[in-house]
């Protein structure tokens, strides 16, 4: 497995994979070194996450290999469905997996992503549209979602 770490605006991410595919990407609570060499099967997931990161990139075409178990592996498929700038509940993703019972193991699922922007689990709001839960901490969530909102915070000056 391959590993590098690199900066982005929400600070440092970590990328691990292989040949296989990325299996995880996660950012850090911590400042670390940004590695000075980048493998060459993690070269092409670190400048689509620079390309996003300036705004030029809205969709992702990386080989992803995620661990988890089939339902998880459900969930974030859908998730990758989600258009980039757009968000869902929990409800309604439980609804397009077949069952709004399922709102819980969804949730848990979604917190359990793996492979950080990319599968966009930031993606996922409350029914009464707030921010809820997420692994990586609700100011980067907020962050995630204006950096992809089509309408931009204007400044009063």
């Amino acid at each position: 497995m391959e590993t590098c770490i690199i900066t982005s605006p929400l600070g440092f991410t970590r990328i691990e994979g292989d040949v296989n595919g990325i299996s995880k990407i996660t950012v850090l609570n911590s400042e670390e070194k940004p590695s000075d060499i980048i493998p060459e099967v993690l070269e092409d997931c670190t400048f689509q996450l620079k390309e996003y990161f300036e705004g030029s990139r809205k969709t992702f075409n990386l080989k992803l290999n995620p661990q988890g178990t089939s339902f998880q592996k459900q969930v974030w498929k859908l998730l990758e469905q989600i258009p980039y700038g757009k968000t869902l509940s929990y409800l309604e993703l439980s609804k397009q997996l077949g069952d709004v019972k399922a709102i819980r193991a969804v949730a848990n699922a979604n917190g359990k992503n793996p492979l950080w922007i990319v599968i966009p689990c930031h993606r996922i709001i409350g029914s009464d549209g707030s921010l809820t839960g997420y692994a990586g901490g609700l100011h980067r969530k907020q962050w995630l979602l204006e950096h992809e909102s089509p309408y931009k915070q204007q400044t009063l000056f």
